[in-house]
């Protein structure tokens, strides 16, 4: 059947969308983009066999498979990209970080059991735990400071930037912020899971809302509590400062050592790289030292 003309935006009387130069992942919706995705992926870039060892890097398009908002959306099916998985290991070559994808899909399918297992109960504050913390509240102002990357803590400011400018956010990013918002801020986790929902291009309602009980400590995980040192994450995946430069451009000028500290910086230096704390960056919103 003739697919015939698909109106553009502006057909549709609507500004055509335009990608952030720096976004990590250009998405374009669709089984054909999807299909052309799967290609490039195992074939023409031969992306799977280093997965396990660049999944946890925050910028550029190859570091991670990608494959979530066509799932999230229904333009691919988890059994296609495994069946394209399992020709990859035929074909090229089996080892950690074609298991590790592998894994990957295996997690969706979990958090889908456990949303038909436990119901509305992941939507719930208590999660399928039923245990709620009395330290949980709902602080408009925070939640702002959290939402609008204005923090004061590099790393989290520069993920929520992204996910803000591009609804995309890798999961290293997402489980800091998440940590963040409940460990430290001391947030209703539905606040940071409703907005993510608010946002992201591949959004799933089992496996968003069941990484923010985990994270919380309410879901089916045994750990009850999922808490990241955000300094030492940063240190770690963002060694080099790129990914704070790249979302926070007023840090640029910063020393690597530096950048994901500057409340540490006396005053005298930060305003030598044109940073002045409360300014035009923000004061931290709490103690992280």
């Amino acid at each position: 059947v003739p697919v015939g003309e698909v109106p553009t935006l502006a057909d549709l009387g609507k500004k055509e969308f335009q990608q952030d130069a720096r976004t990590a992942f250009p998405f374009k919706g669709g089984e054909t983009a999807a299909l052309e995705h799967l290609q490039a992926y195992f074939w023409e870039k031969d992306l799977a066999k280093t997965y396990k060892k660049t999944r946890n890097e925050l910028l550029g398009s190859d570091f991670s498979t990608k494959f979530s908002p066509w799932l999230a959306n229904g333009c691919i099916s988890p059994k296609k990209i495994y069946a394209e998985l399992k020709n990859y290991e035929k074909r090229v070559k089996k080892n950690e970080s074609t298991y590790w994808i592998y894994f990957e899909l295996l997690w969706r399918d979990f958090f889908r059991l456990m949303g038909k297992k436990h119901g509305d109960s992941i939507f719930l504050l208590g999660g399928p735990k039923g245990k709620a913390k009395s330290s949980w509240k709902i602080d408009k102002e925070l939640f702002t400071q959290w939402a609008k990357g204005e923090t004061g803590i590099p790393f989290i400011d520069a993920n929520m930037k992204e996910i803000n400018a591009t609804g995309f956010m890798s999961n290293r990013g997402r489980q800091n912020v998440a940590s963040f918002l409940v460990h430290d801020l001391s947030l209703n986790w539905k606040l940071g899971a409703e907005f993510f929902e608010s946002l992201l291009l591949d959004y799933d309602p089992c496996s968003n809302y069941c990484n923010w009980n985990y994270i919380a400590g309410v879901g089916s995980d045994p750990r009850e509590n999922r808490v990241f040192n955000i300094v030492g994450q940063a240190q770690r995946y963002d060694h080099d400062g790129v990914f704070v430069k790249t979302w926070l451009p007023v840090l640029e000028n910063l020393p690597t050592e530096k950048v994901h500290q500057p409340d540490a910086v006396p005053s005298f230096e930060l305003e030598k790289y044109g940073i002045e704390l409360g300014k035009n960056y923000p004061e931290p919103i709490l103690d992280y030292h």
